[in-house]
This record gives C-alpha cells, sequence and structure tokens, in this order.
C-alpha cells in the first residue's frame, strides 16, 4: 500500500491566505493524504474558512505559538510521512508526489526529502525557485556547513519528514520565537542518513513582511530566541565533527547574525562573543552596505542600521502592495473572462 501524508498546517489570523494554502493541500496528486489544521487561537475568521473545507481536520487551541501548535497537532496525525506547512504558503499539485517517487527501493525511512522553493508575494507567476549549494543530496554534516558558511537556508516546507525521522528528532521546541524550524530540522538533519533533493516541484513561499513570524525588527523575544537558536545550531554541527572548518563555518554564522544584537542588545552581543570565542575566533563590528557607510561616517553605526532597516521595510511593502494591486485585478478580469465565458451560446447541431 502507498504510504499515508499527513499535511499539517499551523495557522494564526490567517483568514486572508489559509483557503489558497489548504486549496493547494487539497489539489496534491498524491491522494492517500490527510490534511490537519491547528488553529493557534486566531482572533479572525481562519476557523471559519478552514470549516469550508471538507475533509479537513480542524482543531482549536489557545494561542501558545506556532511550536506549541505543530506539537498538539503531531499526535493527531496518522501518516507515514509527514508534510509541514505555514499557513500562507502553496505546495506544488506534484511536490508530494514526485518526492515519494524519489526514494529507491533501498532507501530507509531516515533519507530527509528536499525541494526548491520560490518566494512570492501575492502572484505566485513572478516567483523564481531559489538555488543554492543546498539544493541537491548532502551528508548532515555538509548539509548544516553550508548553512552556516554561506548563510543560506531550505524553506521548512521544502521538507518530507518520514514518522521515523520526527520521531526521532522529538517535539518542537516551544522556547523558541524566531528561527523554530531551523532549530528543528537541524535535529531532523542530525538523526537522518542525509537528505535527497527533488528538483522540478517545491513550493511558494509567501514574503509578508514585518508580519511574518521570521521578522525580528525590534522584538526582544525574538532576539532571545535568535541567540538560543544560534548556540543549539553550533552544538548540532560539532556534535557531528569539530574541526577547523566546522568552527569556521559556525564563526561566519555567528558574524552574520551578530547585527540583530549590536548596539541594542550588548547583552546577547557578549555572549554572542563568548560563543565566537569558544570556537577560537572574535566577533567583527558587523558590516552595512556600502550605500550607507556614508551615514554611518556622520551618525554612527547604529543609525545606519536603522535606516537600512527601514528603507528595506519600505522597499518591501510597496513591491506587496503593488503586487496585491495586480494580483486584485487579474482575479477580477478571470472572472469577468469566466462569466464571458459561460454566457456564450453554445452552438447548436442541425436539427
Amino acid at each position: 500500500m502507498k504510504p499515508l501524508v499527513s499535511i499539517l498546517i499551523a495557522a494564526y489570523n490567517a483568514e486572508n491566505t489559509i483557503a489558497q494554502t489548504v486549496e493547494a493541500a487539497i489539489s496534491q496528486t498524491w491522494q492517500r493524504k490527510e490534511i490537519i489544521v491547528v488553529d493557534d487561537g486566531s482572533t479572525d475568521r481562519t476557523a471559519e474558512v478552514v470549516r469550508q473545507f471538507k475533509d479537513v481536520m480542524l482543531v482549536s487551541t489557545t494561542n501558545q505559538g506556532m511550536s506549541a501548535a505543530i506539537n498538539h497537532g503531531l499526535p493527531l496525525t496518522q501518516g507515514d510521512y509527514i508534510q509541514y506547512l505555514d499557513a500562507d504558503d502553496i505546495l506544488l499539485p506534484d511536490k508530494i508526489e514526485m518526492q515519494l517517487a524519489a526514494l529507491r527501493g533501498s532507501d530507509s525511512r531516515r533519507i530527509l526529502l528536499s525541494s526548491p522553493w520560490a518566494p512570492f508575494y501575492h502572484r505566485t507567476r513572478p516567483g523564481r525557485f531559489v538555488r543554492n549549494s543546498l539544493c541537491q543530496d548532502l551528508s548532515p554534516v555538509e548539509w548544516l556547513l553550508r548553512k552556516m558558511r554561506e548563510g543560506i537556508h531550505m524553506q521548512n516546507a521544502t521538507w518530507l519528514v518520514s514518522r521515523e525521522l520526527a520521531k526521532m528528532a522529538g517535539p518542537w521546541d516551544t522556547r523558541l520565537h524566531f528561527d523554530q524550524d531551523g532549530e528543528y530540522f537541524c535535529r531532523l538533519l542530525l538523526a537522518s542518513e542525509g537528505t535527497r533533493f527533488v528538483p522540478g516541484t517545491g513550493i511558494y513561499y509567501r514574503m509578508s513582511g514585518t508580519h511574518s513570524v521570521s521578522y525580528i525588527g525590534d522584538s526582544d523575544k525574538k532576539k532571545d530566541s535568535l541567540l538560543l537558536s544560534m548556540k543549539l545550531n553550533v552544538q548540532y554541527l560539532r556534535s557531528l565533527e569539530d574541526s577547523e572548518r566546522v568552527r569556521k563555518a559556525c564563526l561566519a554564522y555567528i558574524q552574520m547574525w551578530s547585527a540583530k544584537f549590536y548596539t541594542g542588545r550588548p547583552d546577547l552581543m557578549q555572549e554572542a562573543q563568548q560563543l565566537a570565542a569558544s570556537l577560537g575566533g572574535q566577533l567583527s563590528v558587523p558590516k552595512l552596505s556600502w550605500k550607507y557607510s556614508w551615514i554611518e561616517k556622520l551618525f554612527g553605526w547604529a543609525v545606519a542600521r536603522q535606516v537600512c532597516r527601514r528603507w528595506n521595510e519600505c522597499k518591501s511593502y510597496i513591491i506587496r502592495s503593488c503586487d496585491k494591486v495586480l494580483f486584485r485585478l487579474e482575479r477580477v478580469h478571470a472572472f469577468r473572462k469566466d462569466r464571458r465565458f459561460q454566457g456564450t451560446p453554445q452552438c447548436q447541431g442541425p436539427r
């Protein structure tokens, strides 16, 4: 019998996107599937929207965060494989089928399946799939090494996880409010026999700006979570290999994220320095783009960093707003075209 796949969606105040996400899950060409939505105490119409879909299990909890919601839903799943999915992302129709087809007869359930991902705002058509050095079959240590050394990642819905691996990795860490998926999939990698990258399919990852779980901004809770996640990631990689190349990759990883702490959270910056020292290195002042160097010279690093952040937020908002307008126009055009088609008299044959 073909394996059952459980598509697990954690949702919070996702009334504007959850229908598109669930429709894509239902449209999977892999027939043996179940879809479970965990509503994490939403205050909008998320639950009402989900109830409109038959054969979709809806579970409601009090608001405790994404990790707790997923941990609540996992024991309810029956699948041989787990497909984690955010409530605003979209699976390509053949994503699950192509990944399972890539398994070989001799493969164990400890192979971690991945696929490409494409960022989008509202329209998926302009989305371009990301290609980086993680887009290939890799051993666990090589995958984590590249992630840290190059500052790259694989979006969480790209993975397809066997139940065996999920049990070995354990629950999602409820202490984390940022990079909770990154930390969890590092543990999956530790338990795995390596990754199997499946090209030609994948997922669309919605760029939701400052409303995204992955946006830190001025949140001290997320900055605390980031540092904890960094410490865990370094620990995981060094448990596989504690070599010079690993220590250099870990240092590059800490240096890249240190900009989130510098000046704003000196306590966390000090801890990051201590972590770097344990690796035989030292953190330098985080570098900003050359475009802001004159601001840094005149007003200091903190002001330049703030200008950089605000500009990127403004630019993202403008692009996202324009794309939303185009998305709505395309929907209106498609609706009118469909109405015209339905209203066209059908040709009749000779009597």
